[in-house]
């Protein structure tokens, strides 16, 4: 499928964060927000700033063994010419394993921006997608995640 040039940069925004987790980087996992950017985290905690999401994800990667991201972006929407509004679902692989783990499966959507000619994260959200009741859509999103990893 085509993108627009906007519609790629906001895509690859959103990659660039995932890289800089995956890599277990702080600092390049803050890089792609805007300075006053906001991050709502799986567990619910908020971060307000560029250097905080920065600073709180480093001392997160250094104590931690965070695991590995895989994610299919739904599509982004561009409610104004300067706003778009991507969403990902998004699945877990434990460090040491092979496999997803669908406990971990998350939903993303993100505000993201364009100041000065360059796209920002301007607020990010981390939501559990653990569909209670439905564990046939908890399969089938594991799937599906499985697939695109392969």
């Amino acid at each position: 499928m085509e993108y627009s040039a906007d519609e790629q940069a906001v895509r690859a925004l959103y990659q660039r964060m995932l890289d800089g987790w995956n890599a277990r980087d702080g600092e390049a996992m803050a890089a792609p927000f805007a300075g006053d950017g906001e991050m709502i985290g799986f567990d619910g905690s908020e971060v307000a700033g560029r250097a905080a999401i920065s600073a709180i994800m480093s001392a997160i990667f250094a104590d931690h063994p965070t695991p590995e991201y895989v994610a299919i972006v739904r599509g982004v929407r561009f409610p104004m010419p300067d706003c778009a509004i991507p969403r990902a679902d998004t699945g877990l692989i434990p460090r040491g394993k092979s496999d997803i783990n669908p406990d971990l499966n998350a939903r993303h959507a993100l505000v993201a921006i364009r100041r000065n000619g360059a796209w920002a994260i301007a607020h990010f959200q981390n939501t559990p997608a653990q569909l209670h009741g439905r564990p046939d859509l908890v399969t089938a999103l594991t799937a599906e995640l499985r697939a695109v990893r392969n």
